[in-house]
């Protein structure tokens, strides 16, 4: 099965892992739920909501090691409404220092009104991204104590469907596994992503599978007797791979470096990388863990050119294509694509462009080096099913030799 996993995600979209930075731009939170550091009676956690200018110093930084591509987060407080939420993807967007940008802002935020939504659409967000947490009703409503706008299970079922309406194409779901028993969990993922599909005709563009970690001041973490062990894990990708293969698959920083060697391998398609997850985390890089201001511990803080280099060393080529995105393929053109295997004739090209901007821009020597080869490999490999484009590859790789910056196909 984990090999049939691999296999399909190799036929949707090649041997190709996208990158991101996840961006915390606020914590304050009104909801109160057991299991999370930033909830609102921790006061063991500092809540701090980033002003435009500490948040473009946040893009800087980031941008700087070479990310093109953020998932920004938002705690669920009137300071982080729909208007602050719009600020903040125009101050990401337009912080510019040369070469450095960021061309997609995927967003973590509270479920919204369908006239909430149409706002942000039109800023030009990527996806919009809300996690379920747990699908076992009695467990949902225990973890999220009454009075709070997150208790409402419905309302947040549905949020994502009042997106579809709004002109949202892409959404995103997950779960935080270690709340309820993860074999239901799975479950309540795949009928999630087939009502998406029977009611808007298109799924999830991607799925998140995050564990319960600890966070300061939170015994609940560590102490639920649904914590998910590693093999589980291995079986619960696998499975959404096998059962939503045309699904982006993100796996995150709260796993340990070997480990994540090995689940990419079971049809993982995203990751993020040199990762903090402290409001304001990125302009104190040397600090791996500031406790009092993240929501949990990420257990692999390995630099983004680290982590590229060991990608490169398992036969993978590191992307930051956001061509998808621009060019329109989203939503059910994204899946027409991805369901017939065809997005691959995309993702390969693109991967090979944006890993070449790395490494002209950012990359160490030893990665550089080995990312040359990489590449070289992948282009030999459009060059038997592609040769047409892989002529035009080739073409747009001289280009940026010679200065060009931001071709895709």
């Amino acid at each position: 099965m984990f090999d049939t996993a691999f296999w399909i995600k190799n036929q949707v979209y090649g041997n190709r892992i996208v990158l991101f930075a996840p961006l915390y731009v606020s914590s304050p939170c009104v909801n109160d739920c057991v299991y999370c550091g930033f909830r609102h009676s921790n006061e063991a956690v500092e809540k701090r909501t980033l002003t435009m200018e500490e948040l473009a110093e946040e893009v800087r930084v980031i941008t700087s090691v070479g990310h093109k591509r953020v998932l920004a987060v938002f705690g669920e407080h009137p300071d982080s409404d729909v208007h602050y939420i719009c600020r903040a993807l125009e101050t990401i967007y337009s912080t510019k220092e040369g070469r450095n940008e960021i061309r997609r802002a995927n967003v973590n935020a509270a479920p919204l009104s369908k006239e909430e939504y149409e706002i942000v659409r039109d800023v030009g967000i990527g996806t919009y991204q809300i996690f379920q947490e747990t699908y076992h009703q009695d467990t949902y409503r225990r973890l999220h104590p009454k009075g709070t706008l997150k208790h409402s299970y419905k309302w947040r079922l549905f949020a994502l469907h009042r997106a579809y309406e709004a002109g949202i194409d892409n959404v995103a779901i997950g779960v935080l596994f270690g709340l309820f028993d993860w074999r239901f969990e799975v479950l309540g993922l795949l009928y999630h992503a087939m009502d998406m599909e029977r009611e808007f005709g298109v799924g999830p563009h991607t799925i998140s599978f995050p564990r319960l970690e600890p966070a300061l001041n939170t015994p609940f973490t560590t102490r639920s007797p649904y914590l998910v062990k590693d093999e589980e894990l291995k079986r619960i990708i696998a499975i959404l791979r096998c059962a939503v293969p045309y699904t982006g698959l993100i796996l995150t920083a709260r796993e340990r470096p070997e480990l994540r060697r090995e689940l990419i391998r079971l049809g993982v398609s995203q990751t993020d990388a040199g990762s903090r997850i402290a409001v304001g985390g990125y302009k104190e890089m040397e600090k791996e863990t500031i406790w009092d201001r993240q929501q949990f511990i990420i257990n692999d803080t390995r630099s983004l050119d680290e982590f590229i280099y060991d990608l490169c060393q398992d036969g993978y080529i590191p992307s930051f294509c956001t061509a998808g995105y621009r060019a329109g393929r989203t939503g059910c053109h994204f899946m027409e694509f991805a369901k017939k295997g065809l997005v691959k004739n995309f993702c390969v090209p693109n991967a090979i462009l944006t890993f070449k901007e790395y490494l002209l821009d950012y990359a160490s020597p030893r990665t550089r080096e080995m990312g040359e080869s990489v590449i070289e490999n992948y282009l030999q490999q459009v060059e038997q099913w592609q040769p047409v484009l892989a002529r035009k590859v080739r073409e747009y790789l001289a280009r940026m030799e010679a200065g060009e910056r931001d071709l895709y196909v």
